[in-house]
């Protein structure tokens, strides 16, 4: 069962504007990545569902985190079906990511009150995942459907729309000015965050100081928010 309730996920995950994204077979890594993460002060992670037996994995990281890292909001990403997002939910997850849309997740996650955010590339995606009452919907893979100019241009319309892009969002101010200028209410970050050099090195404190600058770029292009 979630140890947030929905409402407190969407609004915290547009208050911090982040959400990292990561996946590793080992739980330690796992763990310290975690602890890395929150120390930045980002109370989200993202773990997703990419390797097999990737559900035991989460849910000791999840049990993990409720002893050692309460605040922490733990999620599950890489959902196509409602089986695997059910069987997550059970595990403890907070919140669900896919790379597609798919209905039948969304009732799923709406008979538990567990957020989703499916994976659109369309302006009718969009509107259809709203429709089954996905708050903030993901854009994906962000740079290829068109980048931050999709995104303004999706929000001309539909100004409405909760937009995180994930896939071509880089840690750097250009990058992240671009997409929270176009109107993002927050971004997903995979390896240009959690970085393939800083895991190989086992520098969790690199983790930690990438994404806490990260966060102050974040805060200093919504004006301080």
């Amino acid at each position: 069962m979630a140890r947030f309730a929905r409402l407190k996920v969407l609004s915290k995950m547009t208050e911090t504007g982040m959400v990292p994204v990561f996946y590793n077979a080992d739980i330690e890594v796992a763990k310290k990545v975690a602890a890395a993460v929150f120390a930045g002060g980002c109370p989200f992670l993202e773990f997703t569902n990419r390797g097999d037996h990737a559900w035991e994995v989460f849910t000791e990281l999840e049990r993990y985190c409720a002893k050692e890292l309460p605040d922490m909001i733990l999620g599950v990403g890489s959902v196509v079906d409602p089986g695997t997002a059910s069987l997550y939910i059970n595990c403890g997850a907070n919140f669900v990511v896919g790379p597609i849309l798919n209905p039948d997740v969304a009732r799923a996650c709406n008979r538990r009150k567990i957020p989703y955010s499916p994976g659109c590339g369309s302006a009718s995606e969009i509107s259809q995942a709203e429709e089954l009452g996905c708050e903030i919907v993901k854009v994906f893979p962000g740079a290829e459907v068109g980048g931050p100019k999709f995104v303004k241009a999706v929000k001309g319309p539909c100004p409405w729309v909760s937009i995180m892009p994930t896939g071509g969002v880089e840690s750097t101010e250009a990058s992240l000015k671009a997409w929270f200028e176009a109107g993002v209410v927050c971004v997903g970050m995979g390896s240009n965050l959690i970085t393939k050099e800083l895991l190989k090195a086992g520098d969790y404190a690199g983790i930690t100081a990438k994404v806490k600058d990260t966060l102050e770029l974040i805060r200093k292009i919504r004006g301080g928010k």
